[in-house]
This record gives C-alpha cells, sequence and structure tokens, in this order.
C-alpha cells in the first residue's frame, strides 16, 4: 500500500465537511487503495462539535483512515500537507452586505495563507470552498508566496454541476449524459453559466446541448437565473445554506484535479486568469480547464458571442471590484 496521503480541510465540525469527510475517508477522491491521514482545524468554540466528528470517523472503521489529527492551531493543521480543502468561513447572514462579508473572511484567508507558506509542502494543491470564493483564494495565494499561484483554486464545480443537472432534467437524459457545460467567472450571482460548447447524448447520439434544448430563449434567460440563483433557493427551502452538494462538488473538484480529465472533456475551476479571453490578468476567474499530471490548463480558442462577451466581462468587473476592496482591506 502507497504512502500516505495528508489532507486537511478547514471548518471541519461544519455542515460541509461532514459529507466530505465521509468521500475522503472512503477513497472517492484519492482512490480506493490511496491511505489518507486527515487533519481537522477548526475554531476553539466548535472543539467539542470537533471532537464528535472525529469519534465519528473513528466508529466508521474506514480501512484507508490513517489517522485523524483534530486542532485549533493552523500551523499543525497545515504541516506537511499534499492538499488542502478551505471550507471555513464566516457564513453570510442576513442583511450582510457581500462587501461585509468579504472583510470579516479576508482576514481568515490571508492567516492561512501565511501558515500554508510556512508549513505546506510547496506541492500542495489548495481547494478554496468558504465564500466569497473566488477572492478569498486569491488572497490566501497572495500570502503564500512560496507556493506556486497555480496551486491555488476555488470552487465552481457546485456550479457547474447545478448547470448540468438543470439541462440532463429538461431534457430527460441522465446526469452524466450532459458534458463541457462552463461556469465562467465569480462564483456570485454573475456568474455566467455557459452552455454553447457543452454536449449532450439524445437517444444514443451527442449533440450541441442548443441543439438539443431548441430554446434559446431559455438558455439566456430562465436557465442563467435558476443556476445563479440556486444556493439562494435552498437556502430559502432549507434554511441553511447548500452543504451535500457543496461537498459532492468539492470532491469532484479535486479528484479531477489529482488524476485529470479525459479525452475532449473539461472542467470548470477558479483560477488564476492569464489574460486568457481577454479576463483581466491576476484576478481568480472561473475558466473551462483540462487537467493533466495535477497541472490545469484552460481551455483555448471557443466562440465568444456578444451576449458572451457582456456576462463574462460582468463578472470580470465585479471580481476586480472584489481584488481592489480586499487588497485594501489588507493593507489597512
Amino acid at each position: 500500500m502507497s504512502e500516505a496521503v495528508k489532507v486537511c480541510v478547514t471548518g471541519a465540525a461544519g455542515q460541509i465537511a461532514y459529507s466530505l469527510l465521509y468521500s475522503l475517508a472512503k477513497g472517492d477522491v484519492f482512490g480506493s487503495t490511496q491511505p489518507i491521514i486527515l487533519t481537522l482545524p477548526d475554531i476553539a468554540p466548535m472543539e467539542g462539535v470537533l471532537n464528535g466528528v472525529v469519534m465519528e470517523l473513528m466508529d466508521c472503521a474506514m480501512p484507508l483512515l490513517k489517522e485523524v489529527i483534530p486542532t485549533c492551531d493552523e500551523k499543525v493543521a497545515f504541516k506537511d500537507i499534499d492538499a488542502a480543502f478551505l471550507v471555513g468561513a464566516m457564513p453570510r447572514r442576513e442583511g450582510m452586505e457581500r462587501k461585509d462579508l468579504l472583510a470579516a473572511n479576508i482576514k481568515i484567508f490571508k492567516s492561512q495563507g501565511s501558515a500554508l507558506d510556512t508549513v505546506a509542502k510547496k506541492t500542495v494543491r489548495v481547494v478554496v470552498v468558504g465564500n466569497p470564493a473566488n477572492t478569498n483564494a486569491l488572497i490566501c495565494s497572495k500570502y503564500a508566496p512560496s507556493i506556486p499561484k497555480e496551486n491555488f483554486s476555488c470552487l465552481t464545480r457546485l456550479d457547474q454541476n447545478r448547470a448540468q443537472a438543470q439541462i440532463a432534467a429538461r431534457l430527460g437524459i441522465p446526469n452524466s449524459a450532459v458534458s463541457n457545460v462552463i461556469i465562467w467567472g465569480n462564483h456570485s450571482s454573475t456568474q455566467f453559466p455557459d452552455v454553447r460548447h457543452a454536449k449532450a447524448i439524445v437517444n444514443g447520439k451527442s449533440v450541441p446541448v442548443p441543439e438539443a434544448v431548441k430554446d434559446d430563449n431559455y438558455s439566456k434567460n430562465e436557465f442563467l437565473t435558476t443556476v445563479q440563483k440556486r444556493g439562494g433557493e435552498v437556502i430559502k427551502a432549507r434554511k441553511l445554506s447548500s452543504a451535500m452538494s457543496a461537498a459532492k462538488a468539492t470532491a469532484d473538484h479535486m479528484r479531477d484535479w489529482w488524476f485529470g480529465t479525459q479525452g475532449d472533456n473539461w472542467v470548470s475551476m477558479g483560477v488564476f486568469s492569464t489574460g486568457a479571453y481577454g479576463i483581466p490578468e491576476g484576478i481568480m476567474y472561473s475558466y473551462p480547464v483540462r487537467i493533466a499530471n495535477k497541472q490545469w490548463k484552460i481551455v483555448e480558442g471557443l466562440e465568444i458571442n456578444d451576449f458572451a462577451r457582456e456576462k463574462m466581462d460582468l463578472t470580470a468587473k465585479e471580481l476586480c471590484g472584489e481584488r481592489a476592496m480586499a487588497e485594501e482591506i489588507c493593507n489597512q
């Protein structure tokens, strides 16, 4: 059996982690034969809940789970880790503006970036889940300068999964029959879910999604707003934010980063903009990427029409504004 992979999940006593930890320990992310060590940091007031999570993990008797390390110390949590799931963040409360959420969480991710820089492996792969995810990931990377910026990403796979499921339901086909949906931009209501390059298997034949849906008005309106506002709808129904679906998407994200994408398929990840598709460099922007050897590469050469251009620029503008606000907070 191979050497254990050391994995950190922050906010380990929280809802998303509660679903994610089982998938990790079971082998859904790093492989069905890969031993794993989990480090589980959370804030001191959650220590009792965290101890309960550790007991449950023990009681699952997972054969791949070699060790569990609960802690309130970032440097203990990040010591020599191979992968980090930065889930823990202050949640958005009723009446809270996005800028308020940003101000509260920037301090958390600045501190975590510094800790990662000091004690984590330089090969660590980091996915930021806590919102506002794109800008939190940007700041985390900024304060971990010794770790390649390409090793940081943020979660937009949940949005991709939501979009894929909406199209599958619309066409009456399995989710697995829809591929290459794109999420451009920010994990916010300005994101642009794009199906113009997506494919669907209908009656055994691969066809472009627009051809299968046959309703441009749906693709530009109802579909977009459904995906963009899905998180809010879940909160309204559950009185809690997305947890099970967020954990599943987080597992999907890291599994594909670890093992790569297949064939011509791509996935959506928030990554550092290289200027591709006319997006300003240096913001954390969701692109379609292909992955090999744990390295992502933005899919180039996709046709961008005027409708897409407007949507892509709008979400980029929001991210540039968030970056400026975050940098101002960090310099205070």
